[in-house]
């Protein structure tokens, strides 16, 4: 296997050693921010360790549910989850890949993973990078309890560029970031080498996995159904891939603000749960760059720039779900219009319910339950409006996570934490005197139903969206 594409800045040595390797009877890739066999660096790391030691290669995953009534324990989430990782298990049987489901959901992911290095003697760990505080744990957790006859390597698979690669500080701008990703772009972006039959069988076949049995088990909420336009799955995202390159990128870099027009990927179930690759995803696209170089750009800037800002800041900055996490200039304008009065305020529940005076905001959440998914644009304006009718920035922060955390296909997600603190708290969107100061939102970036309609005629999408009666 040619693994010469494989810059060795993508990973790095958590615990142990390599040597550890040597009297390991295998190698495992906990699977758990990256869903996918194929044009994952994590899994190629994995294949390679497992081959210059000649082991055999085992890919370990489970629901990772925190806890039953967080706001991402719902039936969508895990159905989507799950499917994805029956299509993995098939994957890896058809490559001679022993796939462990980590049952028991309720004892914590990394006690899981011990268990499984106990009862098998596997001492060599592979697991890919979430910049988020809970699977940051688990991680830290898990590298002080595997003693040291073992190794855990940490692979960066979400990023072209990886997260602690790009910058060793939070960039305050896209500029900024933009600049240091792109310095390093050519260095990272190449092609994937492909997962092969793996050569080394396992003494022990993995145990037979019910499928049904795991989805009857998980306590979550029921009410929140799986969307029927998104199936979950590399071959479903990577269909949908295709259909935005043949589509929608002719007319991305004009319409992808229009919430009326169908221009954008909607790939992001798919990136969230790394089911489909970015890296894949700007390949396919930019083979398209003498056709549509504008487009090109556009969503290279977003799927690379904005999104990799994205993990940079929930890496260095702690409070990325909480007012804390903003710019200076942002929680002190806040706190001095903490006071004003509005006209409008509304509960969780009725915000759920989109009881709102405002039809567009309601359309928006009606859109965000159905489909599991919401219109950037309408996003954007959805958090703000949060902002201007709840009683604090604080809460507005604390409700639009929740939301979005609850329905969203691509909630608890590092593109969510900092787009409602993009929204509401000024994250990334530094302050222009031009736009004044206004009662509630202080110096934040404001919008308005005016400026929508002023722009997109929004009635049809008000109409498909409508709260019933």
């Amino acid at each position: 296997m040619d693994y010469s594409s494989f810059n060795l800045e993508r990973c790095r040595l958590l615990a142990g050693s390599e040597e550890a390797c040597s009297k390991s009877n295998g190698v495992a890739y906990f699977m758990n921010r990256d869903q996918r066999v194929q044009d994952n660096w994590a899994f190629i790391y994995s294949q390679e360790l497992a081959l210059k030691h000649n082991l055999p290669l085992y890919v370990l995953a489970g629901l990772n549910i925190n806890h039953p009534e967080s706001p991402e324990a719902t039936r969508r989430t895990v159905e989507f989850s799950l499917g994805g990782l029956q299509e993995v298990a098939k994957e890896c049987s058809q490559l001679g890949i022993e796939f462990y489901f980590l049952k028991d959901h309720h004892v914590p992911i990394n006690n899981r993973i011990l268990k499984f290095m106990q009862e098998t003697s596997v001492h060599c760990i592979v697991t890919d990078f979430s910049p988020l505080h809970p699977q940051r744990n688990q991680i830290k957790e898990l590298s002080d309890k595997i003693g040291n006859d073992s190794c855990l390597f940490q692979v960066d698979a979400h990023s072209v560029v990886p997260t602690w690669v790009a910058s060793d500080k939070e960039e305050l701008q896209a500029v900024q970031m933009r600049e240091k990703i792109m310095k390093r772009f050519d260095e990272f972006f190449t092609e994937f080498p492909v997962i092969k039959s793996h050569p080394i069988k396992a003494a022990q076949a993995s145990p037979v996995i019910d499928w049904d049995q795991i989805r009857s088990s998980v306590s979550v909420d029921e009410s929140v159904q799986s969307c029927e336009w998104a199936q979950p799955g590399s071959r479903y995202g990577l269909q949908r891939l295709q259909k935005f390159v043949t589509e929608g990128l002719e007319i991305y870099s004009e319409k992808r603000n229009n919430p009326t027009a169908d221009a954008l990927s909607n790939l992001s179930p798919w990136l969230h749960t790394g089911q489909v690759s970015a890296q894949r995803a700007v390949i396919a696209v930019k083979k398209c760059e003498d056709l549509f170089s504008e487009s090109v750009a556009k969503f290279v800037d977003e799927a690379i720039v904005w999104s990799e800002m994205s993990d940079n800041y929930c890496l260095y900055n702690k409070n990325y779900d909480n007012l804390n996490g903003a710019p200076k200039w942002a929680i002190d304008s806040l706190n001095q219009h903490r006071g004003d009065k509005r006209e409008y305020l509304y509960s969780r529940e009725q915000f759920e319910k989109a009881q709102t005076h405002d039809d567009l905001w309601n359309a928006a959440q009606i859109q965000l339950k159905l489909e599991g998914k919401m219109h950037g644009f309408m996003r954007l304006y959805w958090a703000k409006m949060i902002l201007e009718w709840s009683s604090s920035a604080d809460k507005a922060i604390s409700t639009a996570l929740y939301l979005n955390d609850h329905y969203s296909l691509d909630g608890a997600d590092s593109n969510g934490f900092t787009g409602v603190m993009y929204s509401i708290a000024g994250v990334h969107d530094p302050y222009d005197a031009k736009w004044g100061e206004r009662p509630i939102y202080g110096k934040i970036r404001y919008m308005s139903y005016d400026s929508i309609t002023e722009r997109f005629d929004i009635s049809d999408y008000i109409k498909k969206f409508k709260v019933p009666n």
